[in-house]
């Protein structure tokens, strides 16, 4: 298995799926852990966790819903062998029984949350508001459908989610991850170095002469892979989304402009203010402390005079929604700039306000937002509509129509591409332009068939139907459909090779003693420099690879790497530095809070697996392969 883990991430999606596919699941857990604990029972359950049994549809639509996900995030599906390849199965698998491991111990425990306080937490998420703000039951109802909830059923999934939340928050709680990691993480992620650089292209490789028809025709029998045909497929499709859906809704402007109204400040940019305060047990003393300022005294100065530090004053460029106290909020956006407040009796005493630089507020016309929010109204009108296309468009298709049939049927229009390859390019090699942003359509015609009935995807809110309506075999071409190809390749392969040889040999002189100046002179190449850049960096005009190749080549060092196109960079390594490290800076703040999740991570990974340990856990392995795809 790891061999096949090691193969699969060797390419472009692997390296993807392995760096990031953890961050799909609620909980990180790092160990396995139960691996030696299969044994077979009955097929309705593919795993028990003491008293918690997960059916095998259970299963599969958790692991369906992952694989979509991945599919969504990276803009082509993942396959059920590619995910097994990953050990994405397992990790699936892992999850579902960490979370049983979780519920059995919050039952243990006895803990527990109300009805309310569950139904609190849905009314604040986001997700479900609607366009004035708050919570919209129809928003709600469409969005843990497309998700395969019920009601009932969501809401008791969040109710344990939360549950679990708080036994991860108690195990985890306090770690601190050590100031020595901190340093040592800190020193490699801003170590910084600096080159001088040549780039070396086609002028330096010299004339290359047009190829023989028998050089031209033995390069193309070795290369002959590479200038095949792909394979081609003829498509059509339905996108049925609440935007799509919202454009055929006329807003009226009496509308928009009641929902401008209800957020007009929200729109807006409000006014600014740099506002500083001083508190006073009573207003008599606040009163003295204001007419010592009408006497000449500094705010400044009687701030020190108190013992105030400059942070215990200052509250910062602030709107007054940002004041907690009403009193000190009115007292601090009625005065003009530079001046200093009469006793203000707010919440925790009176405070006198001095204001400083005022940034004007922006208020937005209505005609500047009006589309926007017409738009806005329209999507969130059309998403009951989607609910209610998608079961018509589903009753049309189970009855036999086509996706053009039943588009047809029900005034929608589709869209229907003669010959799209794997890449959604067309063959004239444009990539297809009446496909929408995000719509993984193309990969998933390929994976299915002519006459096949495929399930619709799930996108931007809605749906996308599609056929498969005929497909085109790849084929080899011959040499005289793409004579001009193989020859413009051939080129570039004989500057290739000559840049290579020249940049080794540039090297080579370097590593004698050579000077860098002189031999870029030599060459007629002008030397340029790249001063002060970070492993993450982006170097303009420079590859990836110039920056990786630099930080595995010591201070003095030489270096040589592909560039773009018909050229090659050599290089030398002319300063390493590693800038102190400020464990109070911003920076150092948010790497210590990454390290901080891992280690929560860890912690609760040790927790679960104890917890699987002494609750029992079983698994019914053929349940599992059947679910993952692994019997078919």
């Amino acid at each position: 298995m790891l061999r096949g883990m090691r193969k699969a991430s060797s390419n472009w999606l692997g390296k993807i799926i392995m760096a990031t596919v953890m961050g799909f699941l609620i909980i990180s857990f790092g160990i396995w852990g139960i691996a030696d604990i299969f044994r077979g029972f009955g097929q309705s359950t593919l795993a028990k966790v003491g008293h918690t049994e997960i059916s095998a549809n259970e299963f599969r639509q958790l692991y369906t819903e992952k694989l979509q996900q991945i599919g969504r995030q990276f803009g082509r599906p993942l396959t059920m062998d590619q995910a097994r390849a990953f050990g994405f199965d397992r990790q699936v698998l892992q999850q579902a029984i960490a979370e049983a491991a979780l519920d059995e111990e919050a039952r243990k425990l006895g803990l527990g949350q109300s009805n309310d306080e569950t139904m609190r937490m849905i009314f604040n998420d986001p997700n479900f508001k609607g366009v004035g703000g708050a919570f919209d039951p129809a928003r709600f109802q469409a969005v843990i459908r497309q998700f395969g909830f019920t009601e009932q059923r969501y809401v008791a999934d969040q109710r344990r989610v939360s549950l679990r939340r708080q036994i991860a928050g108690t195990v985890s709680a306090g770690l601190e991850p050590p100031n020595v990691l901190i340093e040592a993480l800190s020193r490699f992620q801003n170590e910084q170095r600096s080159i001088e650089y040549v780039k070396l292209d086609a002028v330096q490789a010299g004339t290359i002469d047009p190829p023989s028809p028998e050089t031209l025709a033995g390069y193309f029998d070795d290369h002959k892979t590479q200038f095949r045909a792909p394979e081609y497929r003829k498509i059509s499709f339905v996108v049925i989304t609440p935007e799509d859906i919202g454009k055929w809704s006329e807003v009226s402007d009496e509308e928009a402009r009641k929902i401008f109204e209800q957020r007009r400040d929200k729109l807006g940019t409000p006014e600014r203010r740099q506002v500083s305060q001083i508190v006073f047990p009573n207003v008599e003393e606040a009163l003295a402390a204001r007419n010592r300022i009408a006497s000449g005294l500094s705010f400044d100065d009687l701030a020190k005079e108190r013992g105030l530090n400059p942070t215990d004053v200052d509250l910062g460029m602030v709107a007054k929604s940002a004041i907690i106290d009403p009193a000190i909020a009115d007292a601090a956006f009625t005065l003009p700039s530079g001046e200093v407040s009469q006793p203000a009796q707010g919440k925790f005493g009176a405070a006198l306000v001095k204001i400083g630089k005022i940034e004007p507020g922006a208020e937005p016309s209505y005609e500047s937002v009006a589309s926007s929010l017409k738009k806005e109204i329209a999507t969130g009108r059309a998403r009951a509509s989607v609910a209610t296309l998608h079961d018509k468009m589903e009753d049309e298709r189970g009855g036999g129509a086509s996706v053009i049939e039943a588009a047809q049927k029900l005034g929608l229009a589709a869209v229907t591409i003669d010959a799209v390859d794997r890449s959604g390019r067309l063959p004239n090699g444009q990539l297809a332009a009446n496909i929408p942003p995000g719509l993984d359509v193309v990969s998933q015609a390929f994976g299915s068939d002519v006459g096949v009935d495929n399930d619709p995807i799930q996108f931007n809110g809605g749906y996308v139907w599609y056929d498969v309506l005929g497909i085109t075999p790849s084929r080899e071409r011959s040499l005289d459909e793409v004579k001009d190809q193989v020859e413009a390749k051939w080129r570039d392969d004989q500057i290739a090779s000559r840049l290579r040889a020249k940049a080794t040999e540039m090297v080579q002189k370097l590593d004698q003693g050579g000077n860098f100046a002189d031999e870029a002179a030599a060459s007629g190449l002008k030397v340029e420099t790249a001063n002060g850049f970070r492993r993450d960096a982006s170097l303009p005009g420079l590859p990836a690879s110039v920056v990786e190749t630099a930080f595995r080549t010591p201070k003095g060092g030489v270096g040589q790497t592909a560039g773009g196109a018909n050229e090659w960079i050599v290089f030398r390594v002319t300063d390493v530095s590693v800038p102190p490290v400020d464990l109070a800076s911003e920076d150092i703040k948010k790497l210590k809070e990454t390290l901080r999740r891992g280690l929560t991570d860890e912690q609760l990974a040790q927790y679960v697996t104890k917890l699987e340990t002494e609750i029992g856990t079983t698994i019914n392995q053929n349940a599992f392969a059947q679910a993952t795809g692994a019997n078919n």
